[in-house]
């Protein structure tokens, strides 16, 4: 029997409080017009993704998103600005004018996204219970059953790398 939803627990607090900042820090991402800000936020959104992973006793999960997407791929993404000498202050020109449909856009597909999850999900509850997140179970789901996703998203971080790196040499290219 599923224990009632009022009062939460702490876990729950902390979860929703996590959850709350990942959400805030992802929109500013993308409404922020300095590319570098937007780098920094990101990885508060992903710090906070983590800190939700370590709330749901998911510890190897966590110590894998804080390794990998903070720090590697924020790093790629850090770099990949550097080489490519995009412009570090503020955009004007980043700006395409539709707004109102992103908007619209948006808030259709969070609404049609909690309704889902709302619907799917409304009479399950799991509780949580240490050792949820061990490596070993983790670790032969990732190299049985995604190995594919995962070489697939390898390739696409060397591509960028080499993308960047093509992009911001001058001696490659015709004669101008």
């Amino acid at each position: 029997m599923a224990p009632g939803l009022w009062p939460p627990t702490a876990q729950e607090v902390v979860f929703l409080l996590l959850g709350v900042v990942a959400a805030g820090a992802a929109l500013l991402v993308v409404t922020t017009r300095q590319i570098v800000h937007a780098a920094l936020w990101l990885v508060v959104s992903f710090g906070a993704l983590a800190g939700c992973y370590l709330v749901l006793t998911a510890e190897f999960v966590a110590w894998v998103q804080v390794l990998i997407y903070v720090g590697a791929v924020v790093v790629l993404l850090l770099f990949g600005i550097m080489l490519t000498r995009a412009p570090i202050g503020p955009s004007t020109d980043l700006n395409s004018g539709n707004k109102v449909a992103a908007l619209l856009v948006s808030v259709a597909t969070a609404a049609v996204l909690v309704t889902t999850v709302i619907e799917g999900f409304h009479t399950a509850y799991a509780p949580l219970e240490p050792g949820g997140g061990a490596a070993a179970s983790l670790g032969a789901s990732i190299f049985r059953n995604w190995v594919l996703p995962f070489e697939a998203l390898s390739v696409l971080l060397l591509a960028a790398l080499i993308g960047a790196i093509v992009l911001s040499r001058t001696d490659i290219g015709g004669k101008d």
